[in-house]
């Protein structure tokens, strides 16, 4: 019975296209039928045929319609003569009244009349000549009622087109434009991402938890007086995996899960974008407790007031204050949570951001080389990659990356592999993805001419040189003079992951940064503008030094940064010009200090800084190695450190590979030593096996 049931509700529903197409079928035969079927029948001739016919005495009559058409009648006896047999009409079904045998079109009136007359009365013949009007009823008032039916039909498929799939489904009406574009998620069909497919995030994924436990087991929380969470806001860069966040949710909740994003809000129509949120918590509220995810949030919940400068009205504002009603108003239903995710929280209303809607502010930052590792084994599972890759070296080699960045190589990877008919990825690979995200595909075939190549050697070497001789520095990782991407040169270096960062620190990173510059002055006695990204980074670095980190003499323990984001809608400074004139001497000062310092390393080091340069120009590519056999290795405490940590790590490895050998060879003996002893009970087995 339940299948008959499910087959009959799943039976193909009629088309309405069909419906109108079968009126307008309807109205075209009726206007057939009515114009004269019979006349379709009769055969055609011509106004001097017909003359002929009429001086025979072969016509009884003629009948002129609606001044064009003339219908011929013969008479008895002329419809027995050989030349009439096709003007007879056979009919399968019997007729009362006879039909025309001719028709043709008269031409002019008055000329066909006249003529007719003479030949009658010349002819002295009894032919009837009549003039009837007949007229289309049905043809007429299909041809009057067209062009409404035509205006009709476009204003509905143009409705149609504008509100298809906005209302929950398929086929979604004018009238349903106010409808949620919200999609439900079956755990079972739709999302098959769980929390073990989300690699890091070990804070995140525990509050998120929590909230799906909640749902799972409620009385484990209401038995202590606790309450279900109103609402969770993931925020983070991009990338970081805030959406795959919530498909774990999705797959892990067993809930009703509704996904929609904060642009599905927004429409050209007035209040369409509020009559939304009413029915996205309705249908939550129908089948709670349930969880509703809207993705960049940030769409609608910026800051009221701050964009609106004409007073108009604002669809978004409304939007938002209905969000804000429905999440936590008068009539509130607590069974319904709200996870959100943004990359700008700080741009979002103060009163969306409050406990009571949402509870919760997790924060899914970029991931440590820990999380890295974690992300890279989630990715690198469907990959086939070479036994010797090191995963904690690929960890290590990408500092700053997202989870989006790190699918993103290992992907590119793959792809360079398969590109040069590799059977395997290998670390080489990896290295070349790497360096193709961050700066750009090479382009080896670029025409560039000695001198410019001598002078981008030169500003890389005085990049490497510099950094090599400063401790807090990011040590080498790889230069190159091969363009890439915009830049005609590139040196990557391994920053160290630091949470809170010295004055020291950041002089010496600006330092490094400005000794491609240096190096063309020391060498050259010139500068060029191959130092714009550069000036760029430097010039940032400086005044976040004195503007925001307040880590500047002159001007203080003062910081002019807002953390709410609100003055970006402000068009007045902070400060005095005063003040503005001293943020602009001290930045400066700052970048002119580590600029003459560059240059004072590098004169120091002319001869060194001129063989790098050399063998850059040899290789067009350089390593770690490379610095090691002209500057000697680096002898601060930090390199020393991550030396010892290297050859830890490096052992540790050797250890269990020994293990696992060891392990191999235990159970190969053990399992020769079975055999054995199951040869020696059954000999007779064996004896058997031996016989031919």
């Amino acid at each position: 019975m339940k299948k008959e049931d499910k087959n009959s509700n799943n039976k193909p529903k009629l088309n309405p296209m069909w419906i109108y197409g079968s009126i307008i079928a309807l109205f075209l035969a009726l206007q057939l039928f009515s114009s004269g079927l019979s006349s379709q029948s009769a055969e055609k001739t011509t106004v001097a045929q017909f003359i002929e016919f009429l001086k025979e005495g072969d016509i009884n009559k003629v009948e002129v319609v609606n001044k064009r058409i003339a219908r011929v009648y013969l008479t008895s006896e002329a419809q027995n003569k050989e030349i009439h047999r096709k003007a007879i009409p056979r009919s399968v079904f019997p007729t009362t009244a006879q039909g025309p045998n001719y028709t043709f079109e008269i031409g002019s009136l008055e000329n066909f009349e006249k003529q007719v007359t003479d030949t009658i009365t010349e002819f002295n013949l009894n032919t009837r000549l009549q003039f009837e009007t007949e007229s289309n009823v049905w043809g007429d008032l299909f041809l009057s009622l067209l062009p409404f039916i035509l205006i009709i039909g476009v204003w509905i498929f143009i409705m149609r087109r504008m509100s298809a799939g906005g209302a929950g489904g398929a086929g979604g009406q004018i009238f349903n434009i106010g409808k949620s574009r919200a999609k439900l998620f079956d755990e079972k069909i739709d999302t098959k991402t769980s929390f073990k497919d989300v690699a890091g995030l070990e804070g995140a994924k525990e509050e998120i938890q929590e909230i799906v436990d909640f749902l799972k087991s409620p009385d484990k929380y209401t038995s202590l007086g606790g309450k279900i969470p109103k609402g969770a806001l993931l925020v983070g860069p991009p990338g970081t995996g805030k959406t795959l966040l919530a498909k774990a949710v999705a797959g892990e909740a067993k809930v009703p899960f509704f996904s929609l994003s904060g642009s599905d809000f927004v429409e050209m129509f007035v209040g369409v974008g509020a009559s939304r949120v009413r029915d996205l918590f309705k249908q939550a509220k129908e089948k709670s407790p349930s969880i509703i995810f809207i993705d960049e949030i940030d769409a609608i919940g910026r800051a009221r007031g701050k964009n609106n400068f004409s007073g108009s009205n604002d669809e978004r504002e409304n939007t938002l204050n209905q969000l804000l009603t429905e999440m936590d108003g008068f009539g509130t239903n607590t069974n319904v949570i709200v996870l959100a995710a943004t990359n700008r929280a700080d741009v979002l209303d103060k009163a969306l951001m409050r406990a009571g809607r949402f509870d919760r502010q997790i924060y899914v930052d970029l991931p440590d080389i820990r999380e890295r590792k974690e992300i890279f084994e989630v990715h690198l599972r469907p990959i086939k990659r070479s036994n010797d890759l090191d995963v904690d070296f690929l960890a290590r080699q990408t500092p700053g990356f997202s989870g989006a960045d790190i699918a993103n190589v290992c992907n590119e990877a793959a792809l360079i592999a398969a590109r040069q008919g590799k059977k395997e990825v290998t670390k080489q690979d990896f290295l070349d993805a790497v360096d193709r995200i961050i700066g750009g595909l090479e382009k080896k075939n670029k025409i560039i001419t000695p001198d410019e190549k001598r002078a981008v050697a030169f500003h890389e070497a005085g990049h490497a040189t510099v950094s090599w001789m400063l401790e807090h520095a990011a040590p080498l990782v790889k230069v190159t003079i091969v363009p890439r991407g915009r830049s005609l040169g590139a040196a990557w270096y391994l920053p160290e992951e630091r949470l809170i960062v010295r004055p020291e620190q950041m002089l010496d990173e600006m330092c490094a940064t400005m000794g491609g510059r240096a190096a063309e002055k020391v060498i050259f006695d010139k500068i060029s503008t191959g130092a714009l990204s550069d000036l760029e980074k430097v010039t940032k670095q400086a005044r976040a030094m004195v503007t925001i980190y307040g880590l500047s003499d002159k001007i203080g323990n003062l910081t002019y940064y807002d953390s709410s984001g609100q003055s970006e809608y402000g068009f007045t400074k902070p400060y005095s010009e005063q003040t503005a004139e001293l943020i602009d001497r001290e930045i400066s000062e700052l970048i002119e200090t580590q600029y003459k310092r560059a240059i004072k390393i590098l004169e120091e080091n002319k001869d060194k800084l001129t063989q790098l340069a050399e063998v850059l120009l040899e290789k067009e590519v350089i390593f770690k190695d490379n610095l090691e056999k002209i500057f000697g290795k680096r002898t601060f405490a930090r390199d020393l450190q991550e030396e010892e940590l290297l050859k830890k790590e490096a052992e540790e490895k050797k250890k269990t590979v020994e293990n696992l050998e060891t392990d191999k060879t235990d159970s190969a003996n053990e399992k020769n030593t079975q055999e054995a002893e199951t040869n020696t009970e059954n000999p007779v087995s064996e004896e058997k096996e031996e016989q031919p």
